[in-house]
């Protein structure tokens, strides 16, 4: 039976077959599609030169077809001549005879190339996006769901179903409506948005999702659907909270500290030019916490400073801001307060409340504070910028706290012109600084830096000390910061890392250390940004014959996130030729995790605040644990300061700290002394 003339010119595949589904006739079209070209075989099946897999398949289809009455399509591959495949959809349809019994059947045939390759790939993506555990939701101009992954089943809660019905789906775009920015969705320009958003999971905690919202629009600017991506960053955010946290507040009282401290006060100064308004520093210093920690411990210590951290908050009005900045050291700002007897007043009252008996673990302690107060005055709002008379301020407050102990403790005093004779003082001590390295003065202690896992040295911090003829042995803190002011922390600085070279030589030379001995030394903002730095510390390393990798330059958190080029050129420079580096008392300031983790440093010393509840009630710090972790995914070895107890050493060890360094651990000597301090822990270990 050959198909009939109009049908046989039509460009798509048309056949006819008999009751078994084997071909009787086909236009050209078929037979170019799915026969090569070739002519009909007697008793051949429309997909003839599919694989005989296919071809199985295909008969059973057909066979199932034929059973239940349904109509009968299937898609099979052909490969043609150049070797690409290509495949075929064939369906058909019965034809009828006069008492409407099926005398054959009669298909068709297209070419679904593209269509199943857009297909496949479709499914491919799917089968990847449900691979990923972010949430991936599209909706549409009506905020119906129209697709979602597994992992927005996981994420948001919703069902298998698309649709209005889908409660959380609904409560998803809801939440993009009221959250994301009015223009975003408004706006025919504006078609991505990444940001933050707040939603309850199904699990029925408020999560944080990081959102990208692409939405799509037609030619005339009309939305046509919106795709949303989720990814769950609650436990990523509550982490940087809680290390922004630690890093402005003091870990013990949970109050401000320094760095928190001196940026409000900034802002108060900056308010202060226009609202004309008075600002007025508290310098709080707790007498005789010394004797306390001394004679009685520093646990009981430190719970005084809590108790007296409590009455200091509770003495001040509520928008005081108390802060604690040293050991015994609390400030408080008073914005606002720009009278002398008002603040005379605040500071007494604030003196009286820190004063009296306190009982703690059954030993009654008596408590006194001496008070500083430094009030802003238009001279010094005029002369300097905000965060410079912040710490002129803070500073001023602290010449006035001192003058107040010089006159018996206990008492408040108001900073005044005659104390600027402080600031003389300091700078004549200054010039005497200036002298002291020349004089021979100024000599290197060594502290041990010693491996948790191992127990040996591994390396030393050398440390500054200054022989002052009058005052005796000064450490860092009372001159270093003239030094930085001065510039003589350029030659002091060279002389200490020459010394420090010049002493590890020696130890090694005497085999009292190995090969992998690692000296530390302190190294300022003001000393990198020399463009000489490099070559004189090359230079150092050079003389004493010592290789660049047994020394670690240490520099804090306020140095790495400082924006001065020339720092990092310095820094990159030194990493380049092999000298290591080491970020110090990490967790004091500032910490940007970003700067973290580009900053190219091989070793990250956790600052004793961190160490200091490690081992106490059994429970290790989770910050110290998630710190420890960071750092050894960014490469760097971690060295805990100010390990006092053998408890701590033991916990940090488990922890993954790599390196401990503390007075319980080794008290920092002379060069001299530091080779029977080494023989003595190698022969307790």
């Amino acid at each position: 039976m050959e198909i009939d003339r109009s049908i046989a010119s039509l460009p798509i595949g048309v056949f006819e077959t008999d009751i078994n589904g084997r071909l009787t006739s086909a236009n050209d079209a078929f037979r170019v599609l799915a026969l090569g070209g070739g002519s009909i075989t007697q008793g051949a099946a429309p997909w003839v030169n599919a694989q005989p897999a296919e071809r199985q398949l295909a008969e059973a289809a057909w066979q199932r077809a034929r059973e239940t009455a349904t109509p009968f399509t299937f898609e099979f591959r052909l490969w043609k001549p150049d070797g690409e495949v290509m495949w075929v959809h064939v369906s058909t349809q019965p034809q009828l005879g006069t008492n409407s019994t099926i005398t054959g059947y009669v298909g068709t045939a297209h070419d679904v190339t593209d269509a199943v390759v857009k297909r496949v790939l479709s499914e491919q993506l799917v089968g990847l996006l449900d691979v990923t555990a972010d949430a991936v939701l599209v909706f549409d101009q009506h905020g119906a769901l129209m697709f979602c992954n597994d992992g927005a089943r996981e994420l948001i809660g919703v069902s298998e179903q698309t649709g209005l019905n889908d409660a959380a789906a609904q409560m998803f775009i809801q939440a993009i409506r009221d959250q994301v920015p009015r223009e975003v969705t408004t706006s025919s320009t504006s078609n991505r948005w990444e940001g933050e958003l707040g939603f309850r999971s199904p699990d029925g905690i408020m999560r944080t999702l990081s959102i990208v919202l692409q939405i799509v629009r037609t030619a005339d600017g009309v939305i046509s659907h919106y795709s949303a991506i989720a990814r769950d960053i609650t436990e990523a955010k509550q982490l940087q909270d809680e290390l922004t946290r630690q890093a402005t507040h003091d870990a013990m009282t949970g109050l401000p500290n320094r760095v928190l401290f001196l940026r409000k006060l900034s802002e108060a100064l900056e308010r202060s030019r226009t609202l004309k308004r008075g600002v007025t520093v508290l310098f709080v210093d707790l007498d005789k916490l010394k004797d306390v920690n001394d004679n009685i411990g520093h646990g009981v210590g430190d719970q005084l400073l809590n108790t007296i951290a409590k009455r200091l908050v509770s003495a001040t009005r509520p928008s005081d801001i108390v802060a604690r900045i040293g050991g015994d050291e609390f400030v408080v700002l008073c914005d606002g307060l720009g009278d002398e007897h008002v603040a005379m007043d605040v500071a007494d009252r604030v003196r009286q409340a820190m004063t009296g008996q306190v009982i703690l673990q059954g030993i009654e302690i008596f408590t006194s504070a001496s008070i500083g107060i430094a009030m802003a005055t238009p001279a010094l709002l005029s002369e300097e910028s905000p965060n410079d008379a912040a710490v002129t301020l803070l500073r001023n407050a602290d010449t006035a706290m001192y003058r107040a102990k010089q006159r018996g403790r206990g008492r408040c005093e108001m900073f005044s012109e005659e104390m600027r004779k402080t600031d003389r003082d300091r700078a004549a001590l200054s010039s005497e600084l200036e002298r002291a390295l020349a004089t021979n003065q100024l000599f290197v202690v060594h502290q041990p830096i010693v491996s948790t896992h191992t127990g040996r040295v591994a390396g030393t911090e050398a440390l500054l000390r200054w022989n002052h003829p009058e005052r005796g042995v000064l450490t860092p803190p009372v001159f270093l910061e003239m030094a930085e002011e001065s510039g003589a922390i350029g030659p002091i600085g060279d002389w200490v890392i020459r010394q420090a070279c010049i002493d590890a030589r020696s130890w090694m030379d005497a085999n009292i250390v190995d090969g992998s001995f690692v000296v530390h030394v302190n190294v300022s903002a003001r000393q990198l940004s020399d463009s000489g730095f490099v070559e004189r510390v090359m230079g150092s390393l050079r003389d004493t014959k010592l290789e660049p990798l047994h020394l670690a330059l240490e520099i804090n958190e306020t140095t790495m996130l400082n924006d001065n080029p020339a720092i990092m050129r310095t820094l990159t420079a030194l990493k380049r030729l092999g000298v290591k580096l080491a970020i110090d008392d990490f967790g004091t300031g500032y910490s940007s995790l970003a700067h973290l983790r580009d900053f190219p440093a091989d070793f990250l010393k956790l600052d004793g605040t961190l160490v200091r509840d490690i081992g106490l009630q059994g429970s290790d710090d989770p910050i110290v644990r998630s710190i420890i972790q960071l750092a050894h995914s960014l490469n760097m070895s971690v060295i805990a300061e100010w390990v006092t107890t053998d408890d701590q050493t033991q916990r940090l060890r488990l922890l993954g700290c790599d390196f401990v360094q503390g007075n319980r651990i080794g008290e920092p000597v002379v060069a001299s002394e530091f080779a029977p301090l080494v023989q003595s822990r190698s022969t307790n270990r």
